[in-house]
């Protein structure tokens, strides 16, 4: 397998002094301020005004105005890549306010807050979700980094310490890994529910470099394992059932409503192991090897325009139409795979949902695509890279 990084053409004589010129002004401005003027995103800002209230709370209009952890962890990260610090500090604020009952350093996030029955604006589910609390513990680390703020890094290792202790677990066949949130996810004593799309290779790389006693490298590890044996059919899954054996699963809303129709399959969760795996440095240790676990979804669009909305674990269609979002998120996979046609196709094809009025993508401009599409352009735009232990390489910097 052949893992290609984006190309850049040699500069000419001329483009050699403007290089330099701007390299100047930008050392000259980096000493004055210490590289800290907002870099302007408009596709950030153009979301920021429709989805980002004055509070920092992002509000998901297509889901009856909620907010979620994940939601928070996202924007956080957005604002620290556009060196949009006023908006990061509103977003943790808000967040530690609201779903962590004011004190982040004694309990982890909810997931999910919003509008209960009763009529009250609070939180709906106080379970924590893993893959937001992964994110903000990664952001809370590289802000303080970036900008210079020890309390933000300190914050980050709470998180990250914390993840560890209430949402780590021992699976056998498996090792340890990273369970979707607290509690809820060990249905009987030789199950365990796990999601792929939980676990970023970036995140985890820098989470172990962070804190080396931390479980993160083993997380990490047991991806691969998670995408060998709970794949279908080269696909990836939005849930996988570990135990003694490792097998695409069925959801946990499903068990819950005791769906005895319900089948596994790879949706709106599998779409950002694509992502992450395509963000990913091509240096990172294991990567072409949790990359040809997935060869489905570059395969599938050799011969199709667009991604699939949902797959089932034996590789057939079950619904086909997906939104812009899922194009976005391949992008990286499928330029690290080298596949440029296809990373043309879906590229186009991103470009002629987006809204100019709005700067936003698709009819709806939902909150799901947009945060895709955020980390897709973001990287594409080479507004930020991950190296290959994971740090955060933004272009201010």
């Amino acid at each position: 397998m052949i893992i290609r990084r984006p190309t850049s053409r040699a500069a000419n004589g001329s483009g050699l002094v403007l290089r330099c010129a701007g390299l100047l002004l930008t050392l000259s401005i980096c000493l004055s301020d210490g590289c800290r003027a907002e870099q302007p995103w408009p596709l950030w800002n153009s979301y920021a005004d429709r989805m980002v209230d004055g509070q920092g709370r992002v509000v998901d209009h297509t889901a009856g105005d909620r907010t979620t952890s994940e939601g928070q962890a996202y924007g956080m990260f957005f604002a620290l890549v556009a060196n949009d610090r006023g908006r990061f500090d509103n977003l943790l604020r808000w967040t530690e306010a609201n779903l962590a009952g004011g004190d982040m350093t004694l309990r982890l996030p909810a997931w999910s807050w919003g509008k209960a029955p009763d009529g009250a604006w609070k939180i709906l589910d106080p379970n924590p979700a893993s893959d937001a609390d992964l994110w903000m513990a990664y952001t809370l680390f590289e802000a303080g980094r970036l900008w210079r703020e020890p309390r933000y890094e300190k914050l980050g290792a709470i998180l990250a310490t914390r993840i560890a202790q209430q949402e780590v677990a021992f699976v056998p066949g498996l090792g340890i890994t990273l369970l979707p949130g607290a509690t809820g996810f060990h249905p009987d004593s030789e199950t365990w529910i796990i999601n792929p799309s939980y676990l970023p290779p970036p995140v985890l790389m820098r989470l172990s470099e962070l804190q080396t006693e931390g479980p993160w490298h083993s997380i990490l590890n047991s991806l691969q394992t998670i995408l060998q044996k709970g794949s279908g059919a080269g696909f990836a899954m939005d849930w996988v059932a570990a135990g003694t054996t490792v097998r695409p699963s069925i959801s946990a809303a499903q068990r819950a409503a005791n769906d005895h129709s319900a089948v596994p399959i790879g949706a709106y969760e599998a779409i950002r192991v694509y992502l992450w795996l395509g963000l990913t440095d091509e240096g990172t240790p294991g990567l072409a090897a949790m990359l040809a676990q997935v060869p489905g979804m570059a395969a599938y669009l050799q011969h199709e325009m667009t991604p699939p909305l949902e797959m089932d674990a034996q590789g057939q269609v079950i619904k086909r139409d997906s939104s812009p979002g899922f194009s976005a998120a391949v992008v990286p996979y499928l330029h690290l795979l080298g596949k440029r046609n296809e990373e043309r196709v879906q590229l186009t094809r991103l470009g002629a949902t987006r809204d100019p009025g709005t700067g936003l993508y698709g009819k709806e401009a939902a909150y799901y695509d947009q945060n895709l599409v955020l980390f897709a352009t973001g990287w594409t735009e080479q507004r930020y890279r991950f190296d290959r232990g994971g740090k955060l390489i933004v272009r201010w910097r």
